[in-house]
């Protein structure tokens, strides 16, 4: 019980710090005030300048990433979908308007991306999480993750985020969240459906290959080459090989 007040404490800390931000920004003269870089101070708490990830492994970049990707997360938080008790708080009373407009600037912003960590996983578990992410297994039912984040993993327009420059954490945090449902999507929910046939195993060795990744290039495609290999919730569209 300590540690689970601890915890809330901390969530509704970090919360009231990104609220603060951005009048303490225009105090300081960091930002000119009215604009969306310091409207923008309460995320940037957080997630890191412009939007390029938080220090602690577990706040993700957002610069850069498709704007109608962002928009539906910020929406997803704001109803409770996507579940984070500080997020929701934060939105729970703009506009969609506004958060059209936060996913706009987050979306026109390109910071360098760091140079990723080493992962300390096995070369084996490594080259399994490679397998995944390029040709998925079939035998399960679980598609690469290329096939919908496109060919360099850097996202797809007009709605699907990048996989690369994403700390370990954050993406077996994910995987959790779309197993226990704490994340949820519109019907029919793909991901919960991919992440549900994977094992622990695969979720970290997936989050170990994709975090070690160098970002080569950060620009989404724009289009994919063919369907979706899921008609989501139900098969995959790829042939089970014996």
């Amino acid at each position: 019980m300590p540690f689970v007040l601890h915890k809330y404490k901390l969530l509704w800390g970090l919360a009231a710090m990104a609220l603060a931000a951005p009048l303490a920004a225009q105090q300081s003269g960091k930002l000119e005030p009215n604009t969306m870089a310091a409207r923008m101070a309460a995320c940037t708490a957080c997630h890191g300048s412009q939007g390029r990830a938080g220090p602690d492994g577990y706040y993700p970049r957002i610069a850069g990433k498709p704007a109608d990707y962002l928009y539906n997360q910020l929406v997803y938080f704001r109803s409770g979908q996507r579940q984070y008790r500080p997020m929701q708080n934060l939105l729970e009373h703009m506009s969609d308007d506004y958060l059209r407009q936060i996913a706009e600037w987050f979306s026109g912003q390109h910071p360098p991306y760091a140079d990723p960590s080493p992962s300390r996983l096995p070369a084996a578990v490594l080259d399994r999480g490679r397998q995944l992410v390029m040709e998925g297994d079939p035998r399960r039912g679980v598609p690469a993750c290329v096939a919908c984040h496109g060919a360099s993993l850097t996202g797809v327009l007009p709605a699907v985020p990048a996989l690369v420059g994403l700390p370990h954490d954050y993406i077996s945090s994910q995987f959790g969240a779309w197993t226990n449902g704490l994340r949820k999507a519109i019907e029919p929910d793909c991901m919960a459906d991919i992440a549900r046939r994977m094992t622990p195993e695969d979720v970290s060795a997936v989050a170990g290959w994709l975090s070690s990744q160098p970002v080569r290039s950060a620009t989404p495609s724009s289009g994919l080459p063919a369907p979706p290999p899921m008609e989501c919730g139900s098969q995959m569209r790829v042939e089970v090989r014996q």
